[in-house]
């Protein structure tokens, strides 16, 4: 097998991983708040036993460790909202929602880079507009304020990527996601204390706790260390496309393993399809010359942004 050929392999074994994310918060007991609490908890400890990290970090002069500490709090907010929409709707809903990132990225990365904005870029918004109404037409009455919360889930995401992608050459890849996934951890932490008081700090039975392991290192760490290696073989247009068949292989897996296709009217797949077309036309429309790929930050997403 080539390397180029591995490597297409090894970047769609870490979509695949990043899929089960959804999977996993259905199937994890504890509420959002604790599940993500947990999530950056175990992520942020193990990416701090690599001294590689430490290096970094006492090198890191204190208004760029400022502005990763407020990206880390963003990450904190948009994961708290992709499992909320987990449990109060299911896996494939969150997963669609999430989708719609790259719509949402298209008009606030060029705010948040000051680059001019791409009326092209406009066309992705209103292609997914007739995919949203059916997605929500589709679900039980029930799910919609999980629609919503995962709609919100994906404008945060949006948002923190655009400023990751802004900061992406500033700082080491692991680094950068152990400081960002440290302060979210810190700032659940003090919402957690100021909001419900000591006592919300849950200790996972061993279901919940084998199954954060799974999450945090098997869906988390490994996909991210795999992916910084996939990156430098594989152009990001490639990448792209690949990452963006994150929700399918959720809404594949939902069906297989949680059987959720009996929740769902059938206007909500078509949705789902119309979303995803759209979706895989954005790197058609911002598609730039090749060049070496962008390390961005991967381990801080159910939904990745590569340019």
């Amino acid at each position: 097998m080539s390397t180029i050929s591995r490597a297409h392999w090894q970047l769609h074994f870490c979509v695949l991983l990043w899929g089960f994310t959804a999977i996993l918060g259905k199937l994890i007991t504890l509420t959002a708040m604790q599940l993500v609490w947990w999530r950056m908890l175990l992520v942020a400890l193990a990416l701090l036993l690599v001294p590689k990290v430490w290096r970094e970090l006492l090198a890191m002069p204190p208004r760029r460790l400022a502005a990763y500490t407020g990206v880390g709090v963003l990450v904190a907010v948009h994961w708290l909202t992709f499992y909320s929409a987990v449990k109060l709707a299911n896996a494939s809903v969150a997963a669609t929602c999430l989708a719609l990132a790259p719509v949402f990225l298209s008009v606030i990365e060029p705010v948040v880079a000051g680059r001019r904005f791409e009326p092209r870029e406009l066309l992705l918004g209103v292609a997914v507009v007739p995919g949203v109404a059916l997605v929500v037409g589709g679900v039980p009455a029930d799910m919609r304020l999980g629609v919503a919360v995962g709609v919100l889930s994906a404008v945060l995401c949006a948002v923190f990527g655009a400023f990751n992608k802004l900061m992406a050459n500033r700082g080491g890849a692991l680094t950068v996601t152990a400081i960002e996934l440290g302060a979210g951890t810190l700032f659940l932490t003090l919402v957690t204390l100021l909001w419900h008081g000591e006592g919300r700090f849950a200790m996972p039975d061993v279901h919940d706790g084998v199954l954060l392991l799974v999450l945090a290192l098997a869906c988390t760490l490994l996909p991210f260390a795999l992916a910084i290696k996939v990156l430098r073989k594989l152009s990001a247009y490639t990448v792209q496309l690949a990452t963006n068949l994150e929700p399918v292989y959720a809404i594949v897996l939902a069906v297989i393993l949680l059987g959720e296709q009996h929740q769902l009217d059938a206007w909500f797949y078509v949705g789902v399809a119309i979303i995803l077309g759209a979706v895989f036309m954005h790197p058609l429309l911002t598609r730039r010359p090749a060049g070496k790929p962008l390390e961005t930050v991967l381990g801080t997403a159910e939904s990745k942004s590569i340019e």
